[in-house]
């Protein structure tokens, strides 16, 4: 009987395949380890580091909850995308405050941000930008498009047609556009923060895997509390949420970099990078670990992009917490941001009520724990 994994190659050995039930993964699961002091491949960050990346994040977060009202989740999502270097789907229904929490962002670091209405008759040049004659000079000049800003809100981008989204496309991967030939390039950071209505359908045209698939993170933002929503009454009544009226206390682009950099040296096991390989391989090949009953409701697994995004966001994570390494309960709790968009559920699962957040709670549930 073959293997369900892979045979390991060059060297690389992959982890058999997952016990069958919870508690013989927990009796296989490796012991924990202590983290190691220094990356394999950088040199990690230093406790004077960490402490400032600490206070840099402090002061977002003090900015960001003066003016929002709750969404503790969506905060700690926009920062994971902002320090990995990464883009989001925002999906909710409409008033839930998305284009203000991204303005709010963008306005407690001090950079560029452009939103961008998105509608079915907007053309890939109002995005990108275009080339425009000068009768004064008797020649062309290009005029760059919004696109070209650190934070850039594509509002209700499912409503754009599939062109002008593919346009999209070499901003989101490659952070440059190309006007009559000429490329340029996108500032740094550059944080693509998108959003989408679940519940119109009309007038809309439904993002395809490829485009899904660049978006490093997927929340889902939900209504408030009752007593979040009586808080923001009294907000709008104080002018906190006037437009006009701006945070007090703000960070440089510099500071973006330093999380950035701070980010990428985070320690990241072996034994947590096969956790991850592990999760992405699962997805592909769900019938022996979650049965044949439930794997039918998959279409298609995650795509390698799954595995990158899993090791971005889960350094973002840690830092978030002040920590110098990634540890298993980051690759959980970032499941359902990774996957939900990823793990591609059929047409029967969607007809039967199946919820792409629940093949994945037990695709987790398959995979030993290291």
């Amino acid at each position: 009987m073959s293997q369900p994994y892979p045979a390991s190659t060059g060297g690389q050995s992959v982890p058999p395949p997952p016990p069958a039930t919870r508690a013989e993964a927990a009796a296989s699961a490796p012991a924990a380890t202590a983290p190691p002091t220094a990356s394999t491949t950088s040199e990690a960050p230093s406790e004077a580091e960490l402490r400032r990346a600490s206070a840099v994040l402090k002061t977002v977060s003090d900015a960001y909850s003066a003016k929002m009202v709750g969404q503790e989740r969506l905060r700690t999502s926009l920062l994971i995308s902002l320090i990995a270097g990464g883009h989001i789907l925002l999906e909710s229904v409409p008033g839930l405050a998305k284009t203000t929490a991204a303005s709010t962002l963008a306005d407690t670091v001090k950079a560029q941000f452009k939103r961008i209405q998105c509608t079915p008759d907007l053309l890939p040049s109002d995005i990108t930008g275009n080339q425009i004659y000068d009768t004064a000079t008797g020649s062309f000049r290009t005029v760059l498009g919004p696109v070209h800003a650190n934070f850039v809100l594509l509002d209700e981008i499912n409503r754009s047609s599939a062109k002008t989204q593919s346009a999209m496309l070499e901003a989101m991967q490659e952070h440059q556009t190309t006007i009559g030939g000429e490329i340029h390039h996108l500032p740094k950071p550059f944080l693509v923060i998108a959003t989408q209505n679940p519940i119109e359908q009309e007038g809309t045209y439904e993002l395809p895997e490829a485009q899904m698939d660049r978006f490093l993170l997927k929340e889902i933002v939900e209504y408030p509390s009752p007593a979040e929503e009586f808080e923001i009454l009294g907000r709008i009544d104080s002018g906190v949420l006037d437009p006009d009226r701006h945070v007090e206390s703000a960070i440089t682009l510099d500071d973006v970099h330093m999380l950035q950099d701070v980010a990428s040296r985070i320690y990241v096991d072996r034994a947590i990078r096969n956790y991850i390989v592990s999760i992405a391989y699962v997805t592909r090949n769900p019938a022996p670990y979650i049965g044949e009953e439930r794997a039918r409701y998959i279409k298609y697994g995650a795509s390698p992009r799954a595995s990158i995004a899993f090791l971005q966001a889960s350094r973002a994570l840690a830092l978030l917490q002040g920590r110098s390494h990634v540890l298993p309960e980051d690759i959980r709790a970032l499941r359902h941001l990774v996957l939900r968009h990823r793990v591609l559920l059929t047409f029967e699962a969607d007809a039967e009520g199946i919820r792409s957040e629940e093949i994945i709670d037990q695709i987790f549930a398959a995979v030993p724990t290291p």
